[in-house]
């Protein structure tokens, strides 16, 4: 019998940080082609103008480099001390003067 639309035979999804099945093949085929057509990208290279290669530089340090992802600090400023929260006052400012 068909689920229900909206149901999933996987309430919970897929775990988190696990890699989609389809992506993970093409980001492999992706590489396999680039490892063995490099020595003919790498002379087309050479002939782009300065902003292609600028781009296509770029671009290509998306897949080289990890993305830099946000960050929290994560206090929870109702948890603390009244003489946490003072010393954190006092702190900053010292650094407003300082920056004065």
């Amino acid at each position: 019998m068909p689920q229900k639309k909206g149901n999933t035979g996987n309430p919970n999804g897929r775990p988190k940080g696990s890699r989609n099945k389809v992506s993970g093949e093409l980001r492999s085929m992706i590489s396999e082609f680039l490892e063995g057509e490099f020595q003919t990208i790498k002379r087309e290279f050479k002939r782009l103008s300065a902003r292609d290669k600028a781009k296509l530089y770029t671009d290509l340090l998306n897949y080289a480099l990890p993305k830099l992802q946000s960050t929290s600090l994560g206090f929870d400023f109702d948890n603390m001390s009244d003489e946490q929260l003072d010393k954190i006052i006092e702190s900053l400012k010292e650094s407003a003067k300082q920056d004065e």
